[in-house]
Formats: structure tokens, sequence, C-alpha cells
């Protein structure tokens, strides 16, 4: 469907859609296909490893909006292209990144893994938008598929930064599932084990108070807030698998506390959209009551988006790459392929909530960012 009906809203994300496709054709390195800068500022040059996140944000936001027209040789070069950047386990990895300049934990180990994950999960990602049924490289995935390897893994999540180990359940989570479809018969059993025991684990973590994990969340403010946005993201594996989500009703109350009209950045924003787009259909949550912030969120969106077409993340300060503390840095306020990504995932939700059916947004089937799966829809629905 494509109609359009007389929301000013409405006319404003099709004017917004084609600013942006336009940027990414900008931004688009002509040496390979669908190889993209990071940003604006991104010097290609300087910074050649910054090309693989620009080039996986900018394929699923793409794909998302409309605007993956690539052909089959085209598509099947990108591939080849994202999977040079793959390490021998099978995690990818970003050229240039080295120890003495990536820090999320004082274990090292503990910050490749974040780092590598996180990587490995939007690059897997953007490879599903070319070609579901390519084949990805599990082996990094062999150790986890066993309930002991997660009862041991489980012990050393740091919950005092919730955000940061919802990331880590998120992507671990999300390449178990991946075990489930595309590993060995004897490997789909055992990854199926281990999700349903990562199921029992968390949900024994949870509190009850707000449906979300980590410590300290009584004191309320920023430590709730980033609670909320750790717990936003392994939601996502009872979305994916139809499971009731513990005290789900809690979470969206509280997300609905949050200031609609103000931006906080590509990842919290769309962190509160996700939040309410499940809970239709899944806590007593209405579209009426949905609908003013959506709304709001939405307007605060769509007037942050930059004339090239690109979105920023922040208007003031500094963006680094997350983990890589002594990497790329840029100016806040220029349009970057990650927090553009992001806002449009936030838009297309808030989109299929007030006209459902209008656009075929395209969510990723991998969980995490930019997955996002209707009440008793398939993930593709």
């Amino acid at each position: 469907m494509n109609i359009i009906t007389r929301d000013p809203l409405q006319y404003a994300v099709c004017g917004a859609r084609e600013r942006t496709l336009a940027w990414l054709d900008d931004i688009t390195v002509d040496r390979a296909p669908l190889v993209s800068r990071y940003s604006s500022a991104h010097e290609v040059a300087a910074w050649p490893g910054l090309t693989l996140p620009g080039t996986y944000n900018a394929i699923c936001c793409r794909a998302l909006i409309g605007g993956l027209s690539a052909g089959a040789e085209a598509r099947a070069d990108a591939i080849a292209w994202l999977e040079v950047h793959r390490l021998r386990n099978g995690r990818f990895r970003i050229p240039g990144m080295t120890d003495d300049t990536v820090y999320k934990r004082p274990d090292s180990a503990e910050t490749w893994q974040y780092i590598d994950f996180h990587v490995t999960n939007y690059a897997l990602g953007a490879i599903e938008m070319l070609d579901d049924t390519h084949t990805p490289n599990l082996v990094f995935v062999r150790p986890y598929l066993d309930t002991a390897a997660i009862d041991e893994w489980l012990t050393r999540r740091d919950w005092r930064d919730p955000w940061q180990e919802g990331n880590n359940l998120v992507n671990l989570a999300s390449f178990l599932d991946l075990a489930t479809r595309f590993g060995a018969p004897p490997e789909r059993t055992r990854a199926a084990a281990a999700l349903a025991h990562l199921f029992v684990r968390l949900e024994a973590l949870q509190n009850p108070a707000t449906s979300f994990w980590g410590v300290g969340q009584e004191a309320g403010g920023e430590t709730l807030l980033h609670a909320m946005a750790g717990a936003m993201h392994p939601f996502h594996l009872w979305y994916l698998k139809d499971r009731p989500l513990p005290h789900h009703a809690k979470a969206v109350d509280y997300t609905l506390t949050l200031p609609a009209g103000d931006i906080m950045g590509a990842c919290l924003d769309v962190d509160a959209v996700d939040v309410i787009f499940h809970g239709l259909g899944r806590t007593p949550l209405s579209r009426a009551d949905a609908e003013p912030f959506l709304r709001a969120k939405l307007a605060a969106i769509l007037a942050v988006q930059n004339a090239d077409g690109g979105f920023p993340d922040l208007l003031d300060g500094t963006l680094r790459f997350d983990g890589w503390v002594g990497g790329y840095r840029e100016p806040q306020g220029v349009s970057n392929t990650f927090a553009t990504w992001f806002r449009w995932i936030a838009i297309a939700m808030i989109a299929e909530v007030l006209w459902p059916g209008w656009r075929a947004w395209r969510f990723r089937r991998m969980i995490g960012i930019g997955f996002a799966k209707k009440a008793g829809a398939t993930p593709h629905d």
C-alpha cells in the first residue's frame, strides 16, 4: 500500500525519505558497490576501517525505507566486501582497532567481545538484507551452545551498566537464534536449548517493578533510563519467540513518562519508540494512549534532519564509535549513517502505528536494533 492521508506528518516523512536516499547516494564510495562513508565528515583515506559500519548502516537503512535497489551481482559483491572484514572464527572486526585504543571493560577479552559482537550483529544483519539465504560463519558461537557456558557467561555480566549488558545479551541471543536456523542439526538443537535456558535465567534476574535489568533502578533518573535502554535490546528475544515478557506493562508505563518532544540521542529515541511499538498488542497499551507520545517523538525527530538529508545523533559534543575510545571521533550534529538508520527505525515504527500498511518498511529479521515484530506477526510482517 502507498496511501497518503491529509496528515502533515505523513507528507513530512515522504520528503524526509527522499532527502535521506539522496544523502546515502552522496556518501557512497565509488570504488565498490553499496560501500559507504560513515558520515558526511568521514575521510576514507584517513579512516578506511569506518567504511565497514558506514556500509552496514547504510545498507540496513536503504532496505528499511525502500532504497535498496541493487541487482543480484551488486548484492553479491557487497556481501563479499563485507566478509573481507570477517575473522577466521566468524566475528567481524573494524580494521584499525587495536588493543591500546579500545575499552569497554578492564578485561581486554570482554572489551573485544562486546565490540566484535556488536559489529558482527550489524554486519550479519546487513548481509541478511542483501541475501536472506546466505549461511553465516558461526564458529564463534559454538562455545555458548550449552547451559553451563551460558551460566558462566552470565556470572561475568556487570549489571551496574545495564545498557552495555543489554547489548551483550541481544547480540549473543541473536547469534544463538542464527545457529537454530543455519547450524548443523546437532548445533540447532543445542542452540535452541541454550536460548531456552537464557530465558529462564534472565526472567529470574528481572526487576518486577520495572521489567528491566540492572542495579540501582530505584534511584530513578539516568540509572533507570539506562536500564530501559539496556532492556529494550534483549526484549526482542521475547517478541521473536512469541513468549510473554514478564512485567511488560511496567516497561511501557515508564517509557511513556519520558519527554516525547525532546531529542535524547539516536539510541535512546529509538529505544523508547521500540518499547512502545512492541507494547501494542502485548500489553493493555492502546493505540490511542500511544499516539500522543509517538506523534510528538516523530515531529521532534523530523525536525533535526540535516539539510543534506542525513540525521545527527545529538547536536552538541563529540561523537565516538562505541568502544573505540582512542579512535575515530567527529563533531556531533554531522549527518552519520548510524544515527540516520536508527532515526529511520524510529520513524518507521511510528509510521506503522499511525498509518498501518502505508509503506512496506523492511525491518531486520535478526534481533537487535532494526528488528520489529507486531504481536502475532512473522518477523518481516
